[in-house]
């Protein structure tokens, strides 16, 4: 299978912050894939490493086989990149925008910019600073898309819109996924979103890789517990915990499973995309591990 995003022991520090920590991962191409973290988790910082904005401070990161600093000719033409901040000029008009995408880009296609601002019913003429913020967001990915990068990253693209836009943002994703097989590595802690068009995982907690994987196996995989106070240290024999709450006579455990069953006794239930992510992101366990990774 080839690999559109590879990193190893992959390490960011500013003086004594430590934003990414040795962080190992493989993300297949042609997947579309969550990257959750809490807020200075270094999700940015390794979206920014990968483009080649950022240095790594030890590790090392491959795009399609090759480093973004090392080779900035193989990758950044295969690169598509927007960021939380949609940086446009925002005196530009549309029309102007997208015609410095074309002269800045040797791979762009004009034809799918157009169609894609067609579809989206945003006037050429009109100056970006007069667009929505969904509009503006649109124009963004437009221009990423234009390009024809084999790797989209997006760092938090749709944060800040309303459900309408991030639905009519995320349908031009899936849109542009369906017909031209790119990979995606999407950051955004919108759960919802998330679940409904990723099939790859991703979570930063810390600086460090909690978990990585395939997002059907890591569903199937975790589960949630419950079971009395006195049985939780069983439950650590049979499976791994990765969070834990005690309440009254009862505990309530999210394991991943090691391949051995559970007491009939004990109630278990899915656990739920959110339910993992939060789980893998509460402090005192994402500090036990330096990364779980499932299926890889």
């Amino acid at each position: 299978m080839k690999t559109a995003l590879q990193t190893r022991n992959l390490t960011k520090r500013y003086g004594t912050a430590i934003a990414l920590d040795g962080c190992s991962f493989d993300l297949p191409a042609g997947r579309i894939a969550a990257l959750v973290g809490s807020n200075g988790a270094g999700k940015t910082t390794l979206l920014q490493i990968a483009s080649g904005l950022l240095t790594p401070s030890a590790g090392r990161i491959e795009v399609f086989g090759w480093s973004p600093r090392e080779h900035p000719r193989m990758v950044l033409p295969r690169i598509g990149f927007v960021g939380q901040d949609r940086p446009l000029f925002l005196g530009f008009r549309v029309k102007e925008t997208m015609e410095l995408g074309r002269r800045l880009n040797p791979r762009w296609d004009q034809g799918l910019a157009l169609e894609r601002l067609r579809r989206l019913q945003i006037p050429l003429d009109r100056r970006v600073r007069k667009l929505s913020g969904g509009q503006q967001a649109q124009v963004a990915l437009v221009l990423a898309l234009a390009k024809r990068p084999d790797l989209l990253l997006l760092d938090e693209p749709i944060s800040s819109l309303d459900p309408i836009a991030r639905r009519e943002f995320m349908r031009t994703l899936i849109d542009a996924v369906a017909e031209h097989g790119l990979t995606v590595l999407l950051s955004s802690n919108i759960i919802g979103d998330l679940e409904r068009v990723c099939d790859f995982l991703i979570v930063l907690a810390g600086g460090k890789l909690a978990l990585a994987g395939d997002l059907d196996r890591v569903l199937a995989t975790h589960q949630l517990l419950v079971v009395p106070r006195e049985a939780a240290d069983v439950c650590r024999r049979v499976s791994e915990v990765i969070w834990e709450a005690r309440t009254g006579r009862q505990a309530t455990l999210l394991v991943r499973r090691n391949g051995q069953g559970f007491s009939p006794h004990w109630h278990v239930r899915e656990a739920s995309l959110e339910d993992i992510v939060l789980a893998y992101l509460e402090p005192r366990t994402s500090s036990v591990r330096a990364c779980a990774a499932v299926g890889q």
